[in-house]
């Protein structure tokens, strides 16, 4: 199959230029800058789509997604939430080990991908979740087809944690991949919420959700998966940073081995907005201040920060208590985590429209970094001989609203519901393929196993 995109505004590398991209089968035949070059283009094309007024971009690779899949589904599960992912310009992502059973081995490992395979609109490869009972799994993982491994340095879900330091040495000393950490000082943490919990019982306040998961509890745990990742030259990626200090960490450190990553949501929100959104937007770790906020952003812009993720993790809405709250919610019961990956790109290109965020420095944060981080084979650039994912983006449509009947979340509830948004995603090619335009999804076509040049 081959088509052309004529006439795009290309955002690529940090550049902004008007062009064509020709693709044949999966991959990216040509990229046409000069306007005169447009009447050589070889043989027959299959479809012509005028992208006139569009700006292209690399898909974005989200590295950092929770699918639900398999064991949690009635949360999510791969074809649903692959499916909102294409339909946001999402075209890779890399999935969390908190299913069930955890993906603690490369049993599961191999499950997902063969889950994945069958159900998956966009590519797909899954982190290896390290525990102190599984450290031995180290020396079976191909460093070409596992994501990274990932450690949960503090509370998490289930027993997804590495809290004996020999374990954490081993781990750092010895890992073959990138090690992705969430990091929040679990003694920190539970003793606020004892403190909170004497205060309140189990009704404690939303609002209290940054002071319990708190500033101290992440700068603590960062310190320390640095301070690890030094001793042993680590390949280092801390997720979903959120405070002011970690970002002063980061700003320290002359180690191109250490990364991080800031997430959506952080982004997005402050704590101001508990009051409004309630517990559509309790994350671990916390949406915390404006500082917090400001420092996070700017992070971007000097390049202290490398990527944006979205940590999408849905959960059902009575897990989450959204419509009894605030009068009967239950602070120690509900869960953390909300459905975000259909409208993580469109956030940020709404903080481009507020002339917050360069649309380059979007691109360059979800796509280019994302793939140049994680060795992932010819993907996140817009080049000849790369795989053709694409998204084409109109930046100037009609405002337009999130609601329950546009979203495609299995949970049927977004923290964005009222926002509105000046952009919209019209078309999503995966391999070559156009799997979404314009609200139609090719259900025929699956994503592709990603493949790390390791």
């Amino acid at each position: 199959m081959k088509y052309f995109i004529k006439n795009a505004l290309i955002i690529n590398e940090n550049k902004k230029q008007k062009g064509s991209v020709l693709i044949e089968d999966e991959y990216i035949k040509r990229v046409i800058t000069d306007p005169n070059e447009i009447q050589n283009i070889p043989g027959q094309v299959d479809n012509v789509i005028q992208a006139d007024n569009k700006v292209l971009i690399p898909g974005i690779i989200d590295d950092h997604v929770h699918f639900r899949d398999p064991g949690l589904t009635h949360k999510g599960d791969i074809y649903t939430e692959s499916k909102a992912a294409v339909a946001g310009g999402v075209t890779s992502f890399m999935d969390m080990p908190n299913t069930n059973p955890p993906t603690c081995t490369m049993e599961e490992i191999h499950h997902k991908n063969a889950i994945a395979s069958l159900k998956s609109f966009a590519n797909y490869a899954f982190y290896l979740g390290l525990t102190d009972n599984n450290i031995h799994v180290i020396e079976q993982i191909n460093p070409e087809t596992i994501a990274g491994i990932k450690i949960f340095m503090g509370a998490s879900t289930g027993n997804l944690v590495v809290s004996d330091r020999t374990n954490l040495e081993t781990i750092f000393a010895h890992a073959p991949v990138l090690i992705a950490t969430h990091c929040e000082d679990d003694t920190t943490i539970q003793s606020n919420l004892q403190n909170f919990t004497k205060k309140y019982d189990s009704h404690i306040p939303i609002e209290k959700h940054p002071d319990i998961r708190s500033p101290e509890a992440c700068y603590k745990s960062t310190k320390k998966a640095i301070e690890l990742a030094e001793k042993h030259s680590s390949n280092l990626h801390l997720l979903h940073l959120s405070t002011q200090q970690e970002i002063e960490l980061l700003r320290s450190l002359s180690n191109n081995k250490i990364s991080g990553e800031a997430c959506i949501h952080h982004l997005w929100f402050t704590d101001e907005d508990y009051t409004k959104y309630g517990p559509r937007i309790r994350w671990n770790p916390a949406i915390k201040q404006k500082k917090d906020q400001e420092a996070l952003r700017k992070a971007l812009l000097d390049n202290v920060i490398e990527i944006i993720g979205t940590d999408h993790a849905p959960h059902t809405a009575e897990e989450k208590q959204i419509y009894i709250y605030p009068e009967n919610y239950n602070y120690t019961t509900a869960p953390s985590g909300s459905p975000s990956i259909q409208h993580g790109l469109l956030t940020m290109l709404e903080l481009h429209y507020q002339n917050i965020l360069p649309i380059e420095t979007i691109v360059q944060k979800m796509s280019h970094n994302p793939a140049y981080r994680f060795n992932i084979s010819k993907r996140g650039y817009i080049r000849e001989g790369y795989y053709a994912d694409l998204a084409l983006i109109d930046l100037h449509t009609a405002p337009w609203q999130v609601n329950q009947d546009n979203l495609l979340y299995k949970c049927k509830w977004s923290p964005f519901d009222g926002v509105q948004f000046h952009s919209k995603i019209t078309h999503t090619f995966v391999n070559g393929n156009l799997i979404f335009e314009n609200g139609t999804f090719n259900e025929t076509i699956r994503g592709k196993q990603l493949k790390f040049n390791r």
